[in-house]
């Protein structure tokens, strides 16, 4: 019987023993976050070019309660797990986390990423200052990619609200 693939969704302190013993192999890390909260189009890209940027992506997964903080009382619409296991099934994913700060600077001081990724409505000047404090910290570079126009999550709510679903 094959060997069963190591799990991709882990906890802070495994993430942090897998990122150390990544970078022992000389592994360029790349980290993200977001609340991934209905997986399209534009996320996949955007996940895609960011690992494209580096040898292994580590996604940072708001928790529920934090994307409630962020995004409202009406969100998430999927679970926090659904969503870890969601993205971890993609091919270019190498490690999920959920962390339950609405902010990832606990995440990016684990995880020491040599390269952190944002979204187009972001600008280094606008990340969160504990978050750019850790990254200047630990030497990351910001890389900002831009969005695929016309995708994001809020407007998939609303078209699916106008359908009557």
């Amino acid at each position: 019987m094959p060997k069963a693939p190591p799990p991709k969704v882990l906890t802070l302190p495994q993430v942090a023993r897998w990122a150390a013993a990544a970078r022992r192999r000389g592994r360029k890390i790349v980290a993200t976050n977001g609340c991934f909260d209905l997986l399209h189009f534009g996320h996949v890209s955007y996940l895609q070019r960011a690992r494209n940027l580096g040898h292994v992506l580590i996604v940072g997964l708001n928790g529920d309660k934090s994307v409630r903080q962020l995004k409202g009382p009406g969100r998430p619409l999927v679970p926090q797990q659904q969503r870890a296991k969601v993205l971890a099934a993609l091919a270019c994913v190498d490690a999920v986390v959920i962390f339950p700060e609405r902010r990832a600077h606990r995440f990016l001081g684990t995880v020491q990423p040599d390269i952190y990724v944002k979204g187009g409505d972001y600008r280094p000047e606008t990340l969160d200052a504990r978050e750019r404090a850790v990254l200047t910290a630990i030497g990351s570079k910001v890389r900002i990619l831009p969005f695929v126009k016309g995708f994001s999550t809020t407007r998939l709510i609303a078209k699916i609200r106008r359908a009557g679903c």
